[in-house]
């Protein structure tokens, strides 16, 4: 049993968004994944092996010409996942052009719905060209930021049989900071199948673990405010259905602004294993 471990991002200050920011550091920093390496294998996760690999991207020529002359392009980097199983690629990989497709978020206003039906290539490419030409649409000639946009998923290891992953997107339009995302995905090789919360939630306990989930919240907004009550005014609890399973519980990601101030970052609520007996079905907790 194997899983990489998870951490709340901490406060993040509007420096980490600087005009030249690393592409990679961006994401790393601002959604609080690990990032593996281009080949990446857990260590008792047997024969599953996990990669990326970029989409060959180019900006429009007109785009390119006018943006190397104010030395202000815009910055695009898509990964798309290659393991050793294609049926978790094709899964991991229609949402991650879902998201390529549906990249134009604010601040409060993050990715939400997915799109239905399979997006093209060509989908993903206009998605794509429309962004990059959106900057020199909203952005005065002497600007020297560019607008950036990153999608990757990252293999968080595995609980059991059961194979994790995160997607993790950043998209900056300018302003002081930009705006992460971090969507779980849980896979079940028996099945073949995403497994969803509703999936993993015995029938009828869904008030219960809500319950559970809000007693964590408390937990949380005990380490970023005195007094939950007047904090919960402000944030009030909402119950997300980003989760994914970890060695010793389940945990549910939110995303900013969903619970919390930007600067509180993408907070996780962690519920123990021993708190969700007769709550989640058993072939999710560990043996």
């Amino acid at each position: 049993m194997h899983t990489t471990t998870q951490t709340d991002d901490k406060s993040i200050s509007a420096n980490l968004f600087s005009i030249k920011v690393s592409q990679r550091r961006s994401i790393a920093m601002l959604t609080g994944s690990l990032l593996l390496n281009a080949v990446s294998m857990s260590v008792n996760a047997g024969s599953f092996i996990s990669s990326t690999e970029y989409l060959p991207y180019q900006l429009p020529s007109n785009i390119q010409e006018t943006c190397d002359k104010r030395d202000n392009c815009p910055e695009i980097e898509v990964k798309y996942l290659k393991s050793s199983q294609n049926w978790i690629n094709e899964i991991a990989n229609a949402r991650i052009d879902n998201l390529v497709v549906n990249s134009q978020m604010t601040e409060s206003a993050p990715i939400s719905a997915p799109i239905k039906g399979k997006i093209s290539e060509k989908e993903v490419k206009d998605a794509l060209d429309s962004f990059v030409s959106s900057q020199f649409k909203d952005t005065p000639d002497d600007v020297s930021w560019g607008y950036n946009l990153m999608v990757a998923p990252n293999y968080l290891g595995h609980v059991d049989e059961f194979e994790l992953f995160e997607i993790s997107s950043y998209v900056y339009t300018g302003g002081a900071h930009g705006m992460p995302y971090s969507e779980y995905l849980v896979f079940d090789p028996s099945t073949k199948k995403q497994v969803t919360l509703d999936d993993m939630l015995i029938s009828g306990k869904k008030p219960r673990f809500e319950a559970l989930a809000y007693d964590a919240y408390k937990v949380w907004v005990k380490t970023v405010a005195e007094d939950v009550s007047s904090y919960e005014k402000n944030w009030p609890f909402t119950l997300s259905d980003n989760v994914t399973l970890t060695d010793t519980g389940v945990s549910i990601r939110y995303q900013h602004y969903s619970i919390g101030p930007y600067a509180y970052g993408m907070p996780v609520l962690n519920i123990p294993y021993s708190k969700l007996d007769k709550v989640i079905k058993p072939h999710f907790i560990p043996k």
